[in-house]
């Protein structure tokens, strides 16, 4: 039994037991602690020959994970410039990620 999750703008393929990073997630306001159990919104549920795809189908459906910590990304450095007038802008960023492990996929 497979799923296909949506959280922070993107869908991910995933089993239950399998490890992931996903953008940083928050329970209830607050950033998600380790040991944290969130839902996930299924978008698809294949469970052998039977896939629940439609809204109706996806209400009871579940998706569990439990969070395990938190990561970072790749720093990534730019740099903007404009030619004959001095303006030059450094600027950096490194994305913070959730990692989750899937506990539980029931269809409902």
């Amino acid at each position: 039994m497979y799923a296909v999750i949506r959280t922070g703008g993107k869908q991910y393929k995933v089993e239950t037991g399998q490890q992931l990073e996903v953008e940083r997630l928050s329970v209830k306001g607050a950033p998600a602690d380790a040991g944290s159990v969130v839902d996930l919104a299924p978008v698809l549920v294949v469970d052998g020959e039977t896939v629940l795809a439609t809204p109706k189908q996806l209400g009871s459906a579940k998706v569990r994970a439990t969070v395990v910590g938190d990561t970072k990304g790749k720093k990534i450095r730019g740099f903007t410039y404009k030619n004959k007038s001095n303006q030059r802008k450094r600027w950096g960023h490194r994305q913070q990620y959730s990692l989750i492990e899937i506990t539980e996929i029931s269809p409902g």
